[in-house]
Formats: structure tokens, C-alpha cells, sequence
């Protein structure tokens, strides 16, 4: 290919959750359809996942989780504002609303973070490539704590879930609209803060409106088509990643795999209705179309991960 002009990170979130979301986020690697993936420490099949990784050398960050499931740290296992009385995160809005009411301590999610890193360093063997966040967690008003553990630990590359064309896009239902407006507000609250601590991102973010059934050749099509013209400057903290121009660089969120059983995966609680979703197949199977990469070949996308920005 000659010089690209947009080098993309497809990123596949929630690697670790259960056997058949590993084998459809290993599928889709090997088929070229993702790049990168993110691993939920917490989650029951997380030691497989980084077998996985080693075995296929399929590049890992860490998928950042303050919602689901249960903690790693001990300390904060049994008594903690992390948890509520069953002993689990609190949940994707449960952990806002705690937020919102000023009783999450944020020291302790400091103490949670590094514990998930630690971990995630004893599974693979190395620190994360990036951290982004579960249900987008790291953009909420816990980002300084997250961009300061990152900054300490020397891992610079991070998620802004701000997409553009977002209200434009084929129709999403109500309640995703809802949470994702909630995120964007929380992304564009979080750049300063990311910025101030040198963290990096790519300029554009794609994903939300690409996300399960809306995921198809053509959806991506015009997604990724809207961010070539918008071209470098596609985020407030775009700058935060240096390219010359006019290359731009992007990243695309999925969630490919088989649907999980009823009795098996999740972070402690079993899975969730997402994960049992025939989404999950759908997404798998538009990655691994042929005509996909064609796609890619034809408008000079070169397939990537951070660490080539």
C-alpha cells in the first residue's frame, strides 16, 4: 500500500469475557478485521484470553473496569464504595449515579486500577499496551486518577469516545442514544484532563453508531468516509497524536464474538444480555468479510495499532 490516509485501530473491547467472545475476537484477528483488544482482567475467562494473545501475538491493553462484576483488589472486596451490598460494582449507570452523589472514594479507585494492571501484567507478561475503559468508566469524573496511574506507569495511549456524526448517523434506540450522549459529555470533560497528563489518542473514534446490527460494509463505509474528510482535526485532543498530514488516524471499537452461554462468562455475575446478544456473531462476521479489507485496500486504510501512530 502506498502512503495511507488513515492508519486505524480496530479494537475488540471485552476479550476475557467467556470462551466464545475469545474465539470470535481471535477470529476476527487472524482474519485481519481487528488490530488490537482489550482485556477485562475481572472477567472469567481472562486467563484464557491472554493465552490467546501470547499464542496469536495479537496485541492487549487493558479493558479498565469500574462496573461490572467484582473487584480485583482484595481490600476492596468485602467493604468498599466500589461495591454495593451484593458485593458487585455497582453497575454501567449504578457507578455514575455514585459518582453524581459524591460516594465513590478515589483513592480507592486508584487502589482498583493498579491492582487491574498488576494483574494484567501477571497474565501476559507485560504492561498494557493502552487502557481504555469498560462502558467507557475512564472518561467519567474518575479520569485525572486513571490519567495519573497511566502517566505514572509510563502507558500512553488511551480512548476518547467522542464521535462525530454521531446525531447523523442511521438511528440508534433511545437508550443508547441516551448513554452515549452522557459519555460524549464525559469525553469532551476528560481531554483537558488526558491532555495535562501527555496521555494520546487518536483523532477520530468510531464505534457507537457501527455497534452490533448497525455494524455492515456500508455503515463503516460512511463512517469511516465522514472521518476522512473531516480528516486530523476530528477531536478537540487530536493534536495529542502527532501525523503529518493529511494522514488521519482513527480508532474503531467492536465486539465480536459467539454469543455467550447462559451459565458461563461474565465478571461474577454471569453474562449479560449484551454478550448473549447474536450481535456479537454479526459483528464477527462482517470483520471477516474479504470485501472489508478490500474496502480498506481501496482508501489507502492501513489496519494498525497505537504504537504504529
Amino acid at each position: 500500500m502506498s502512503e495511507p490516509r488513515m492508519k486505524l485501530v480496530v479494537t475488540a473491547d471485552d476479550f476475557g469475557y467467556c470462551p466464545k467472545r475469545n474465539q470470535g475476537i481471535v477470529e476476527s484477528f487472524l482474519a485481519g478485521g481487528v488490530s488490537s483488544t482489550s482485556l477485562l482482567v475481572n472477567a472469567s475467562a481472562a486467563r484464557e484470553a491472554a493465552d490467546l494473545a501470547r499464542r496469536h501475538n495479537i496485541p492487549i491493553g487493558l479493558h479498565a473496569n469500574l462496573s461490572e462484576g467484582i473487584p480485583v483488589c482484595q481490600d476492596l472486596q468485602q467493604v468498599s464504595t466500589l461495591i454495593n451490598q451484593r458485593g458487585f460494582f455497582h453497575g454501567k449507570m449504578g457507578v455514575r449515579h455514585v459518582l453524581e452523589e459524591g460516594q465513590l472514594d478515589l483513592k480507592q479507585v486508584e487502589l482498583e486500577l493498579r491492582a487491574q494492571v498488576r494483574l494484567f501484567t501477571k497474565l501476559t507478561g507485560h504492561l498494557p499496551r493502552h487502557v481504555d475503559g469498560h462502558q467507557h468508566v475512564h472518561v467519567l469524573p474518575v479520569c485525572e486518577v486513571f490519567a495519573h496511574v497511566l502517566s505514572d506507569l509510563k502507558i500512553p495511549f488511551t480512548r476518547v469516545p467522542l464521535e462525530k456524526g454521531l446525531n447523523s448517523a442511521p438511528r440508534l434506540p433511545p437508550h443508547i442514544q441516551a448513554f452515549h450522549t452522557l459519555v460524549e459529555n464525559d469525553a469532551l470533560n476528560a481531554i483537558p484532563v488526558f491532555t495535562h497528563y501527555g496521555l494520546r489518542w487518536p483523532n477520530m473514534f468510531l464505534g457507537v453508531t457501527t455497534m452490533g446490527q448497525n455494524l455492515s460494509i456500508s455503515n463503516l463505509q460512511r463512517a469511516l468516509s465522514h472521518a476522512l474528510v473531516v480528516g486530523p482535526s476530528g477531536t478537540d485532543g487530536s493534536s495529542s497524536l502527532v501525523c503529518d498530514p493529511p494522514v488521519v488516524t482513527a480508532e474503531l471499537m467492536v465486539h465480536p464474538g459467539y454469543p455467550s452461554d447462559a451459565h458461563e462468562g461474565g465478571c461474577g455475575e454471569g453474562p449479560d444480555s449484551f454478550s448473549q446478544s447474536a450481535d456479537r456473531q454479526h459483528e464477527l462476521d462482517v470483520l471477516t468479510q474479504p470485501s472489508l479489507l478490500a474496502f480498506y485496500r481501496q482508501h489507502r486504510i492501513r489496519v494498525c495499532v497505537f504504537q504504529d501512530f
